[in-house]
């Protein structure tokens, strides 16, 4: 079944000061898709084409049996719970997952992975003493083959980089692969290997970066994926 312009539920959590949820549903309307705002909209999974996960403060380290680090700084509990029960009805329902930063790590945690609570090195942080908090850059090399580079067309690019946690390789959940690092070891992007389309990346897609100009056109093929996929539904998702 097609579906001409996808509806697409984008989790809500304004934790994190400077972070716009404007830039995800830009992102998702520029790509043909509806975006609807979760933290207002009473709708159901069943009534979704597809489910965005966003970034936001850290999952409870508790969720994968560890005691948390000094510098760990938990979301609201509330938020947990609902992101974590909103992924498991939307992986039940097979539905296209689009899991950014704190998503990607969700969906990790939520497979029975697990994460690096600080990484040590501050290359992967937003700059928070420059003025407006810039974001950090490095390279990512994404694997062929995936998902994720049959829609960016590229084995290698330069991503925005805002978090202090990460996915390494010892800890990628059951179900999922790895499909991007970056040079220093974090697990930059997962794919699902028993789902239609679920994917996550651990840098900022949304964020237009005007100051790197070639950021937004490497972003947009991964929306694009993203809608293409959600317009494809099976006959049971209404």
């Amino acid at each position: 079944m097609s579906v001409s312009r996808p509806r697409i539920g984008v989790t809500r959590w304004e934790d994190v000061p400077g972070e716009r949820i404007e830039d995800y549903w830009e992102r998702i309307e520029e790509a043909g898709g509806k975006a609807l705002d979760l933290r207002d909209a009473k709708v159901t999974v069943t009534e979704l084409n597809g489910l965005v996960l966003t970034g936001g403060l850290d999952i409870d380290p508790a969720r994968y049996f560890n005691a948390p680090h000094e510098r760990t700084r938990c979301a609201e509990a509330a938020r947990d719970d609902y992101e974590f029960g909103l992924l498991q009805e939307a992986l039940a329902a097979d539905l296209p997952v689009l899991a950014i930063c704190r998503g990607h790590q969700v969906l990790n945690v939520a497979f029975g992975g697990s994460l690096l609570q600080n990484i040590e090195t501050s290359n992967h942080r937003a700059d928070y003493k420059s003025e407006g908090a810039p974001s950090r850059w490095h390279e990512v090399t994404i694997a062929l083959g995936s998902r994720l580079h049959g829609a960016i067309g590229a084995g290698r690019v330069e991503v925005n980089s805002r978090h202090h946690q990460g996915v390494v390789a010892d800890g990628v959940a059951p179900g999922l692969k790895a499909v991007a690092t970056s040079p220093d070891g974090i697990v930059e992007a997962l794919e699902s290997e028993s789902h239609r389309w679920v994917v996550g990346v651990q840098w900022h897609a949304e964020r237009p970066e005007p100051e790197h100009p070639q950021f937004a056109p490497l972003s947009q093929p991964l929306f694009q994926a993203f809608l293409a996929a959600a317009m494809r539904q099976p006959e049971e998702v209404h």
